[in-house]
């Protein structure tokens, strides 16, 4: 085993003007998509003293903004964009206007760059993907075709008589940026100025959110269509609703190219028992799904109570004790790390040392200290699977015959008792102890037992207990997944009808489960000829709001 040394890389930095001077990024957020930012605007955003942007376009960008940037409110008259941006420029801040889209094309940020330019404050431009053709995109409508339709843009809320009359007139792709109550007055203005009624129509509400929503018509049928979907308007009221118009618009294929609506789980807000360090890979794949996942812990990690057995594996680890160190979990790896960071070792002091991992997320929190696994199960990613691909004692080949087995006060004895078949010694110390987490908020609480979920995916019976306890029992429609039947018994016992399974207890494994449900629930509704919907709109009393 060799320790993995991964140096970190510096951070990015943002242009400057002169010593004590300020600086402005006037930066695109896209349309909502958080994963649409460009690399630029990540780094600009890193090393940001001051970020200016609207609230929904702060949820867009936060993520990547460094811990302690300033985040001044916008809701009162008093903080007026452009006010905050050249008083923190001036003050010698690295500042970042955030706007949703792009700067030059969605925004009215002009005014902005010329103030600075009048006080000799310097700035940059990042763009971003524009509204107008990332929403498109995400709904499965290329705006040009093999022989390169002529596009025209026009913003309805600006929009004369002679820009109306223009766009009608021609036989191009119109995309038309549009507040939701004004569609029908824009499809009616297109009809005025030339374009037939029969024109297909496309209207995206919430454009490459989870949220969004599309819907096919023409510029005659849109009213119904709208009504009958029961469209309401966004409750922010801030991104408008992209429109596209034309024959050429590729509006007549769009169930065939709906890549981003189609995902097996799109929209479903899916409960994941676990910390949001543990849930880190498991939420990842559950997006790549279209899914909106919430984290909420479960259990809390303590340290031992009596931390003496621990100070002594660790110092064994270093002197010779061990052949084996076993790791079952992404807990057990952060004990170990914080024991060596006590002690000012780091992943060198494993050189020589056999290192097995339980699974690929405690492999993966190994690498990240620096460790690469000796052993990690070929199958099954448990105890169990572990045991299958681990060696017996040979005591020609192995110099000692003892294994360091770090883990939780609560783990049961599978791995202690197979290891100790195998002719091994083990030394089992509780690392840390797991104990009930404190309740989650009011709103959550009551999404769970109101059916404000779409799914709750439970990987470990502990997860079930825990969360009936400190929240409450997920509601009926809530479809139930949980990771082997040792899970499954547990939320029987419950109360609650499991509906999904893993085929092999793995988290990853589990999601896939969950997303092939997902994917066949959605095929089901399409051949019955019903309106494709989550669980949670399926609870008595659930109002179908289209646009949130």
């Amino acid at each position: 085993m060799n320790p993995a040394i991964v140096p970190s890389a510096p951070l990015p930095s943002a242009p400057a003007g002169a010593a004590g001077q300020g600086h402005v990024t006037f930066l695109g957020a896209g349309p909502g998509d958080p994963g649409l930012l460009t690399l630029r605007a990540v780094e600009a955003l890193s090393v940001a003293d001051v970020l200016v942007a609207e609230e929904h376009v702060l949820d867009v960008v936060r993520t990547h903004a460094r811990a302690g940037v300033d985040a001044p409110d916008m809701t009162s008259a008093e903080s007026a964009a452009a006010h905050l941006v050249m008083q923190a420029a001036r003050g010698g801040k690295r500042v970042v206007r955030a706007v949703s889209g792009d700067p030059g094309l969605d925004s009215a940020t002009g005014e902005e760059m010329l103030a600075c330019a009048a006080e000799g404050i310097p700035f940059e431009v990042v763009p971003g993907i524009a509204a107008a053709v990332g929403v498109p995109a995400y709904a499965g409508v290329p705006l040009r075709d093999a022989e390169g339709a002529d596009v025209r843009f026009v913003d309805a809320r600006t929009a004369s008589e002679t820009c109306w009359a223009e766009v009608g007139g021609s036989d191009g792709t119109v995309v038309v940026s549009v507040a939701l109550e004004s569609v029908v007055a824009a499809a009616s203005e297109l009809v005025s100025a030339g374009r037939k009624p029969d024109t297909p129509m496309t209207v995206t509400v919430a454009g490459t959110t989870t949220r969004q929503r599309t819907w096919n018509a023409t510029l005659g049928t849109v009213a119904q269509v709208l009504k009958q979907a029961k469209v309401l308007p966004s409750v922010d009221g801030q991104q408008p609703v992209i429109a596209v118009v034309g024959e050429r618009s590729a509006a007549a294929r769009r169930e065939q190219l709906s890549w981003f609506e189609s995902k097996p789980l799109f929209g479903w807000r899916v409960l994941v028992p676990r910390t949001k360090e543990q849930a880190a890979s498991l939420s990842d794949q559950l997006r790549s799904y279209g899914a909106v996942p919430h984290e909420v812990p479960t259990i809390a990690v303590e340290p031992p109570r009596t931390p003496q057995q621990m100070e002594r594996a660790v110092k064994g680890l270093v002197t010779g004790r061990y052949e084996w160190i076993a790791f079952t979990s992404v807990n057990a790896v952060k004990a170990v790390r914080e024991k060596f960071e006590e002690y000012g070792l780091d992943a060198r002091a494993f050189a020589g040392i056999k290192v097995a991992a339980v699974g690929e997320q405690t492999a993966a929190a190994l690498v990240d200290f620096g460790v690469k696994p000796d052993l990690v199960p070929s199958g099954e990613q448990s105890a169990r699977g572990l045991l299958e691909d681990w060696p017996p004692y040979d005591p020609v080949f192995d110099p000692i015959d003892r294994v360091f087995l770090p883990r939780a006060d609560i783990a049961t004895e599978t791995l202690v008792a197979g290891l100790i078949e195998l002719g091994w010694e083990v030394d089992d110390v509780t690392a840390y102890r797991t104990v009930r987490a404190s309740p989650p908020p009011a709103d959550t609480r009551e999404a769970i037992k109101g059916g404000g979920f779409d799914a709750v995916l439970f990987t470990s019976s502990s997860t079930v207990r825990n969360l009936v306890g400190i929240a409450g029992k997920p509601h009926n429609v809530t479809v139930i997944a949980c990771i082997g039947p040792a899970t499954a018994k547990t939320a029987e016992e419950h109360g609650l009808r499991v509906d999904v399974m893993a085929p092999e207890p793995s988290v990853t494994r589990l999601a896939e489960a969950l997303a092939e449900f997902g994917a066949g629930r959605r095929l089901a509704a399409l051949e019955a000829g019903e309106v494709v919907s989550r669980p949670s709109e399926k609870r008595p009393g659930a109002r179908r709001r289209r646009t949130v």
